[in-house]
């Protein structure tokens, strides 16, 4: 193995003739290209050059190893390119999709550490209640509360499991009790809304005749958040990260039905993109690591 160093004085050298002019390309002195060519020759054990009064002048072993230096030269040359593409690549934008409550919970100190992990990728993080179509390039990554993702094309893996359950404050708790059976759910108050988790949670509370019992109603899953939190009454939340909240308590077990599970996916064009796939595989490791906490 030679140094690359030294190759470069002998190409810089054969091209311009001299030492002086090929320290000049190089930007480092006469002396170290001097020193460069001595330590290739001493190296291989070949007289590369001829010194003479005008010059350095290639002797015919040197001109027979000219074309080797060059292939490596040319070899280098690809390996920067690629590099600097690849790096290129691994920067810039990716989109992640998810539910507001979960980009103003659990995602904040991920996001913060990918950020620190991986500065040259910006996030920008979409939180619309209707799922994005991953499909037609309307985010890069989606983070999903669902029994089974719907979507062409989509690849990823299940993160944890992620029923959506009833939950109280602490405080509301000592002052009004924790409702244990669905015959007690009538005398206590609910916070509904919920913007796209409203639906299934509507359902739920008519299948059991508490619709009326709805007192406050808001626009999006934070907001019944903020609302239980708050001690104003029940809710439905996703477990995965209400069961992190510590002012929380889970009021009832989930039904089996109620059970789905939060996915990582992307669209099977992009999961080969060395920004999407960074960030993918960070989300996933931190979440798992979340899940199992």
């Amino acid at each position: 193995m030679y140094d690359w160093n030294d190759l470069k004085a002998f190409l810089a050298v054969a091209e311009t003739g001299s030492t002086l002019s090929a320290a000049q390309a190089l930007r480092v002195s006469q002396t170290t290209v001097a020193r460069r060519i001595a330590a290739l020759e001493e190296a291989t054990g070949l007289s590369l050059f001829e010194r003479r009064q005008a010059g350095y002048a290639l002797t015919p072993v040197g001109e027979a190893m000219l074309a080797s230096a060059l292939a490596v030269r040319e070899a280098a040359d690809r390996f920067s390119e690629a590099a600097g593409a690849r790096s290129r690549d691994a920067g810039g934008t990716v989109s992640v999709t998810t539910m507001e409550i979960f980009a103003v919970t659990v995602l904040p100190p991920i996001l913060r550490d990918l950020r620190a992990a991986h500065p040259e990728i910006h996030i920008h993080l979409d939180t619309a209640d209707e799922p994005r179509d991953l499909a037609a390039g309307a985010a890069d990554i989606a983070i999903r509360s669902s029994k089974q993702p719907a979507g062409a094309g989509l690849v990823g893996r299940r993160i944890a499991d992620n029923p959506w359950t009833l939950y109280c404050s602490r405080d509301y708790a000592d002052r009004h009790g924790i409702p244990h059976t669905r015959a007690e759910l009538a005398a206590h108050p609910f916070i509904g809304g919920g913007g796209g988790v409203w639906e299934p949670y509507q359902a739920w509370l008519r299948q059991y005749g508490l619709e009326a019992s709805v007192v406050m109603q808001y626009d999006s899953a934070s907001g019944l958040l903020a609302g239980v939190r708050s001690g104003m009454g029940l809710t439905i939340l996703p477990a995965f990260l209400a069961d992190r909240e510590p002012d929380l308590i889970r009021c009832l077990p989930p039904k089996a039905e109620d059970t789905t599970g939060l996915w990582l996916l992307t669209h099977e064009r992009l999961r080969h993109v060395p920004r999407v796939r960074m960030v993918l595989d960070f989300l996933a490791a931190a979440l798992t690591k979340l899940g199992r906490g």
